[in-house]
C-alpha cells in the first residue's frame, strides 16, 4: 500500500483554475479532492441538453472521465507518475432536465500500473442519475502518448 504525502494547500483552487477547455465548457467545478474521493458539480443549462430536453449522455460520461482521471492522477503524481484513461463505461440511470449534477469518484483498485475508479452522479434531489467506471494506466515519468510526453498543458 502506498503511503501518500499530504496534498498541496489550495488543491481545489488549482484544479478549478486548470480545468481545461472542455470542463470549463460544460461548467464543471471541483468541490472536493483527496486521494480517496474527488467530487464536482455541473449546473444543468440548455447547452447541456439533447433534443428531447434531457441532459446529454456525454455530460455524464465526461464527468465520469474527469473525476476518475483526477483521482488517479493525484495518486500517480504522488509516486512521480502520470495516469491516462484506458476505458470508460458509463450507465445512464435516470433522466435529468434541470438542476445540478454532483459526481463523486472513489477508487475501487489502486495498483502500481492500473487504477479503477467508480463515479456516481446524483441530481440535486439526491437521486442517482448515472454511474461509471474508468480504468486508468499509470505511466512512468517521461512516457509519451500521441508522440508527446504526458504532462499538464
Amino acid at each position: 500500500m502506498i503511503e501518500y504525502p499530504p496534498l498541496p494547500v489550495g488543491l481545489l483552487e488549482t484544479l478549478n483554475t486548470n480545468r481545461g477547455g472542455f470542463n470549463e465548457l460544460i461548467g464543471l467545478t471541483f468541490v472536493a479532492a483527496s486521494y480517496n474521493e474527488v467530487a464536482a458539480r455541473v449546473e444543468v443549462g440548455a447547452q447541456l441538453l439533447q433534443p428531447y430536453g434531457l441532459v446529454h449522455g456525454g455530460v455524464y460520461s465526461s464527468m465520469v472521465e474527469t473525476l476518475a482521471s483526477v483521482g488517479a492522477a493525484l495518486c500517480a503524481l504522488a509516486d512521480g507518475r502520470t495516469a491516462v484513461g484506458l476505458e470508460n463505461n458509463t450507465s445512464f440511470l435516470r433522466a435529468v432536465r434541470h438542476g445540478t449534477l454532483v459526481g463523486r469518484a472513489t477508487p475501487l483498485h489502486r495498483g502500481r500500473r492500473t487504477h479503477v475508479w467508480q463515479v456516481r452522479i446524483h441530481d440535486d434531489t439526491g437521486r442517482e442519475a448515472a454511474i461509471g467506471r474508468v480504468r486508468m494506466l499509470c505511466l512512468e515519468k517521461g512516457s509519451t502518448a500521441a508522440g508527446e510526453p504526458v504532462a499538464m498543458q
